[in-house]
This record gives C-alpha cells, structure tokens and sequence, in this order.
C-alpha cells in the first residue's frame, strides 16, 4: 500500500501529468462534438449510418492522456534529477528500488496507481463527452448504453497499461508516445493491416475497440475484444518484468 502511496504521489508531482489530465477529459468531448456536428442533419433526417458512434469516437480516439500517463509513470524514473534534489545527476529509479526492494512490487504499485487514475480520468472524460453530445444532439443523441461505457473504460484502462509496459521495455518516453499517440490518433497500423490480413483484428487495439465500438467489419464480441487486448497486456508484462529486473538489478 506504501509502494501504491508512493507512486500515485510521484504521478501527481509531474508537470507533465497536467497536461495527460487536460488532454483525457476535454479531447474526447471535443472529438465527440465535432462529430455530432458533421451527423446533425443525418441523424435528425433519420439516415445517419454511424448512429451507433456518436460520442463513442470520442473516446476512441482520445485516450492520448492515458498514454502520456501510462508513459509517465515510467520514463520519469529515468530522468536526471536537479541538484536540488540532492543527488544531481542521479535518476529516481534508484531511491524507489532503494525504498522498496522488489522490483515486482514496484512494477505492481505503478500499475495499480495508473489503474487507479485511468478509471477516474475516463469517467470524466464520459461526462464531458455524453454532456457535449446531449447538448448538441438533444433528444436525437443515443441512449446511454452502460456495458458499453464500461467497455470503454477497460478499453482506457488496459491503453494506459500499455503504454506503461511498453515504457519499461523501452526506459524512453519517446518511442511509446511517437508509436501509440500516432496509432491512436493519426493513423492506426492495425485498420490498414486489416486490409491485407484478418490477423489484424488481433491487435490489441483492433480488439479492445470491439469493447465499446459498434463497426461494420467488428468480427468480435465485446467480452472477446477485451480478453484478447488483456491477453496482450499479459504477455507484455511479463516480458517487462523480466527485462525491468535483470536490466535494474544493479540500480
């Protein structure tokens, strides 16, 4: 709980994490009202054929901030601190496996406090987007379907849990952010392997989308979507726990 403690007091301590948090609740809101202003008049004529996606593309593509704070969590560790620290040139790293000598129980703490942040990010981010939808579309705005926004929110959950292992296999903060924001947002890898192969539907955020997302070319169910995209997430930390405790054993 003391590890836990730690790493949620650290997160906070970020200036950078302001940004992760500004980013999580206004994107999806502002993605979400753009869209319902693009369908207004298709969904009011009654022949909008992404009725099913109003305000869930918000979510879909704004999960920039769970990025930055699953990539957060880690790369801060290996930043040089300031001489005001007392130890200029040393990286945080050392005193949290100083403080807290299992590496496992370090890795643990900072996944249950990006957990923990992801959830009560994504649900702001579901009042802000559901808000701006019923504003705009009013009684033509879907009904709130509540597995799906529960899917939505393992969907953020288990973006953020990777960005975080791909972080320690990384120890950069570049490549994480440059690979999963451009994915996320820009252009995602798996949607154009999917026209070559089906084998792409496997991808962790091919599937996890599945969760929450009604598509025509959706070839999973919510509940498999979400066991494939944690299946992922299981193999990734296993292999960063390996890697963060051979590679930080003489940290």
């Amino acid at each position: 709980m003391r590890a836990f403690q730690a790493e949620l007091s650290k997160l906070f301590s970020l200036p950078s994490i302001w940004l992760a948090f500004m980013i999580g609740a206004v994107a999806p809101a502002f993605i979400a009202t753009l869209d319902c202003i693009a369908q207004k008049e298709d969904i009011i004529a009654g022949v909008s054929t992404r009725l099913s996606e109003v305000g869930y593309i918000g979510l879909s593509l704004g999960v920039q901030g769970v990025i930055i704070l699953g990539v957060l969590a880690v790369s801060s560790e290996y930043l040089a601190e300031s001489s005001e620290s007392g130890s200029a040139g040393g990286q945080q790293i050392t005193t949290s496996l100083t403080v807290v000598s299992s590496r496992l129980h370090v890795l643990l703490a900072k996944v249950g406090a990006v957990t923990v942040i992801s959830i009560l990010l994504c649900i702001v981010a579901i009042i802000t987007t559901v808000s701006a939808t019923h504003l705009i579309l009013g009684e033509y705005a879907p009904a709130i379907e509540w597995s799906r926004l529960i899917g939505a929110v393992c969907y953020w959950i288990f973006t953020a849990l990777l960005a975080l292992g791909f972080t320690v296999l990384t120890r950069n903060a570049m490549i994480p952010l440059a690979v999963l924001m451009i994915n996320s947002s820009v252009v995602s890898f798996s949607v154009l392997l999917s026209k070559v192969t089906k084998l792409a539907f496997y991808l962790p955020d091919r599937a996890g989308t599945d969760m929450f997302m009604i598509m025509s070319d959706r070839i999973h169910t919510p509940f498999t979507g979400g066991l494939i995209m944690f299946g992922w997430i299981a193999v990734l930390f296993i292999f960063a726990a390996i890697v963060f405790h051979r590679r930080d054993v003489a940290s």
